[in-house]
């Protein structure tokens, strides 16, 4: 096909366009930006070249030099970054700057609409850090051609940012691409080698491809400073990770982990190790401030680049980091693994293995710190993170004790929503006679708070941990015990406060009285209760339902199926308060119907009271009603009712 016939005037995906609008108006609050954006671009397209020549050292077409150039010129008014990396192809380039081919696009602009505050940080973490070219540029040029095709495969795109763009093919010789800046009127102050180059060194400095400006020299008959033909070299262009820690501040550190995950604040915490023995690595690994668009996403895990003796290998390593920290980012480097690893290489390397599980003793190594030393960044990233740092209790039962002590929970001490309680402090809180950690599993805080199963417990100043997370019921399930201490669940099983009173065990007989009662209710609920019994754990509330010691809690059994899970039917237990008005109501009601309206009624009333649905609100209403009908009064009703 002729080259002229090629050009193409496309229109932006409806995102992109929202995306560039919001560019246009001042979306990064410093618009220097946009050259650490472009130039870590580049970057990322010499290591993926470096990469894919591992397997085809032909797309290096004898320039095995990678480099990244960084030029202006005052009579255009442009600005030029070029590299020459893996370059794109133009059905690349349509589908890589024409759209956002990225999953949670809806989430992510409803996130920008939410919060302006955040438009920065958002950018960022999504990966279209190009478009904030048109911050400073109401022109972009990009001319590009992909490694291992020929000169006659060059595309060229070019938009105003207005809402499309065009492309067409074009001859290049050389691989790579080139980005050209066409500067607002407002942005003459950017066309400067002084200017461009204290940016570079602010944000770029880390960058392992070395980035490449003319050098300048004093022109005395001219009496400035003039551009000549011979590059300098700006960055120092050495893996930061391979410095010693002496010789790194926490400036650059910064700057690297905002390179590295593409966020526009610097990290909560690092961790920097190298490791000698039978296996050498060094690694670096940053936890944010803030959690990605995507943190809920398991299958997308792209913290963690390999590298092998510092050529890049690979991003979203994520063989050598276990889902549950899927939030951490940073770089491994080794020196033992090969080359041409691959991701099969990775799952089944045992070598692989021991990084990984050295790495995850490494961030869970700070995250201990952070918790005993720096509470507020661990309250910090506790909110942030907490939920996701909870599937290893699931996952890792290797470290299922470390993590334990990580966990902070909401409880009945503070009757508040945040989650900051420690195990070991509940602990350490126990009463005298307490010999288990009691906790409620319900869906959402105020449920979990003001569930009935916790009457007897503040009546006794008993703490109990308030679970309401999703994960949390997964996390009961699998943590059986902590410092020696059983997990109690204070809505499963028969519970025994005697010793919490300082009492002798209740005696099976003593019930004996409220036997006939039971039967009675058992009788009218057998389709839906597998027991009834008299209970300890009410005080104010006439009934609750229990279930088995070893079955699931009637929340689980609601979110499994919420979820599509096929659950066995299990029927709970009904538990009796014989001391409330209702049930002592109900002892003396000789009529069986009305008996047994009151007995679902105590039934339904207890589903409603735990957070649960009824299956049939409907006769629930009913009933009610002609239960409120009775109590109003013998002979015509005073209520009126449609």
């Amino acid at each position: 096909m002729e080259a002229e016939t090629t050009r193409e005037t496309l229109g932006f995906q409806a995102e992109v366009k929202q995306l560039l609008h919001l560019m246009v108006h001042s979306l990064y609050g410093n618009k220097e930006i946009f050259l650490r954006e472009l130039v870590s671009n580049a970057s990322d397209a010499c290591d993926k070249l470096r990469f894919e020549a591992i397997g085809d050292a032909a797309l290096f077409e004898n320039d095995h030099d990678l480099k990244i150039g960084v030029s202006f010129d005052r009579l255009a008014r442009t600005i030029t970054v070029s590299d020459n990396g893996i370059g794109m192809s133009r059905q690349e380039v349509i589908e890589q700057i024409g759209t956002i081919a990225k999953s949670g696009t809806r989430e992510f602009f409803e996130q920008l609409a939410a919060d302006r505050a955040k438009d920065a940080n958002l950018i960022g973490q999504f990966g279209v850090g190009f478009y904030s070219a048109f911050i400073v540029a109401d022109r972009v040029t990009l001319i590009t051609r992909r490694a291992g095709l020929g000169a006659e495969h060059g595309v060229r795109w070019e938009s105003t940012g207005e809402g499309d763009y065009t492309v067409e093919t074009t001859h290049r010789d050389a691989r790579g691409t080139e980005v050209i800046l066409h500067l607002r009127p407002a942005e003459d102050d950017l066309l400067s080698s002084e200017r461009l180059r204290a940016i570079l060194r602010k944000y770029s400095d880390h960058i392992t491809v070395s980035i490449l400006m003319k050098k300048e020299t004093w022109d005395a008959a001219a009496k400035k400073q003039v551009l000549t033909d011979e590059d300098e070299q700006v960055n120092q262009a050495s893996a930061l990770w391979a410095r010693p820690k002496s010789e790194i501040t926490d400036e650059q550190l910064n700057e690297f982990y905002k390179h590295l995950a593409h966020d526009f604040e610097p990290p909560l915490a690092h961790v920097h190790a190298k490791v000698e023995g039978r296996l050498e690595y060094t690694l670096l690994f940053f936890i944010p401030q803030r959690a990605p668009f995507d943190l809920w996403d398991r299958e997308r895990r792209h913290g963690i680049k390999l590298y092998v003796r510092r050529v890049f290998i690979m991003d979203d390593a994520e063989d050598l980091m276990p889902p549950y920290l899927r939030f951490v980012r940073g770089v491994i480097d080794s020196s033992d693994l090969p080359l041409n690893v691959s991701r099969e290489i990775l799952q089944q390397s045992g070598d692989v293995q021991q990084i990984k599980g050295a790495a995850t003793k490494r961030v869970l190594g700070l995250l201990d710190d952070l918790a005993a030393n720096h509470q507020e960044k661990y309250a910090t990233f506790w909110t942030t993170f907490g939920g996701v740092l909870k599937e290893g209790i699931v996952e890792d039962t290797a470290n299922r004790e470390r993590i334990a002590r990580l966990l902070r929970f909401a409880s009945t001490k503070g009757d508040t929503e945040a989650q900051s309680v420690a195990l070991a402090d509940y602990v350490s809180r126990m009463k005298e006679g307490q010999d288990a950690i009691y906790y409620i599993t319900a869906d959402g805080f105020a449920a979990a708070r003001n569930s009935p199963h916790l009457e007897i417990f503040r009546k006794l100043g008993v703490e109990v941990l308030l679970l309401y997370d999703r994960i949390d019921e997964w996390v009961a399930s699998t943590l059986n015990e902590f410092d020696g201490k059983p997990l109690q669940s204070a809505a499963k099983g028969d519970l025994d406060v005697s010793r919490l009173k300082g009492e002798a065990p209740t005696s099976p007989d003593a019930a004996d009285e409220d036997k006939p009662l039971l039967d009675r209710i058992q009788a009218a609920l057998k389709d839906r209760a597998s027991a009834v019994r008299t209970t300890e754990r009410l005080t104010d509330s006439p009934a609750c339902l229990v279930s088995d010691e070893h079955a699931l809690s009637t929340n689980f059994e609601r979110i499994l199926k919420a979820a599509g899970q096929n659950v066995p039917t299990s029927k709970p237990v009904l538990e009796i308060n014989p001391g409330h008005p209702l049930v002592k109501r109900l002892k003396d009601e000789t009529d069986e119907r009305r008996f047994s309206d009151w007995s679902h009624i105590l039934f339904d009333q207890a589903t409603l009271a735990e957070g649960g649905q009824l299956e049939d609100p409907a006769s629930f209403v009913k009933r009610l009603n002609e239960l409120m009908l009775t109590l109003a009064g013998e002979g015509r009703s005073r209520i009126w009712m449609p």
